[in-house]
């Protein structure tokens, strides 16, 4: 038998299968659409289809994410900070921090010594600190693509100083650095360092202490340059996760297991 979890996210929806044992049987990742029921079905189809089995292999599907309540197939919703956390702490036992940016939020997660959550603060209303903010950089004011903008902000020597922590009013100042004839990479480090710092004033906001070990998960994890910029400015080790968009998809694909009896 398989067990399904779907996180169905505002901008992508993942779908990850496990065994009876646990273990990994196949992850889909689409883009979300307007109806986020029949996001979780084509994504829940499309892992089905990697992993060559038929739909009625599937004993149970839990939901996460901000489209949980939408997907009627769903056997159980779970809030994603604690879908987030289980999947973290599967793959990466004894993880005491969670660094989580998304489509359009960041998240940073305390975790006890146990593995359960002990306090987290998440942004959903501001558009800075989250992979669109990294869509508009890259695409609108850089002009390149968002696979490019770690590689530039790793050729930065010197970052410029982007003052603002308003994404509207960030913007006006990178396109006025980048009239005034400012270095691409340098001006995507600067905004690198600006993100990095709004996420984490954004945890101590919440008194969340940044403990080892430090995970760094959520599509924008696959920037070498962000993961080394949280590096710097925590002083902290932080790892990013090898699958960064899976845990919260896996978190709850492995409750879904554990309330069937199997593990």
């Amino acid at each position: 038998m398989l067990f399904a979890g779907v996180d169905i996210g505002s901008t992508t929806t993942k779908c990850c299968l496990v065994d009876e044992k646990g273990e990994r049987a196949a992850f889909s990742c689409i883009m979300t659409e307007f109806n986020r029921n029949e996001s979780g079905e084509k994504a829940l189809a499309q892992a089905l289809a990697s992993a060559g089995a038929p739909e009625q292999e599937v004993a149970c599907v839990v939901s996460t994410g901000y489209g949980r309540k939408a997907f009627q197939r769903a056997d159980r919703a779970v809030p994603e900070i604690i879908a987030h956390a289980a999947g973290t702490v599967m793959l990466y036992p004894g993880a005491r921090t969670i660094i989580d940016i998304g489509g359009q939020d960041s998240k940073v997660i305390g975790l006890k010594e146990n593995g359960q959550v002990d306090t987290f603060e998440m942004n959903d209303k501001c558009a800075a600190g989250t992979g669109r903010f990294f869509e508009v950089l890259t695409h609108r004011l850089l002009g390149i693509e968002m696979e490019d903008l770690s590689s530039l902000i790793l050729r930065s020597d010197h970052p410029i100083e982007i003052s603002s922590m308003c994404t509207i009013f960030a913007e006006t100042e990178i396109i006025s650095r980048v009239s005034g004839g400012a270095k691409m990479e340098d001006i995507a480090a600067g905004a690198g360092y600006a993100i990095a710092r709004r996420i984490l004033a954004q945890g101590q906001s919440a008194r969340i202490p940044i403990l080892e070990p430090v995970i760094f998960s959520g599509g924008v994890a696959r920037n070498e340059g962000i993961r080394r910029i949280f590096e710097e400015l925590s002083g902290q080790r932080v790892i990013a996760a090898k699958d960064p968009q899976c845990t919260a998809a896996l978190g709850v694909a492995v409750m879904g297991l554990k309330a069937a009896g199997r593990h």
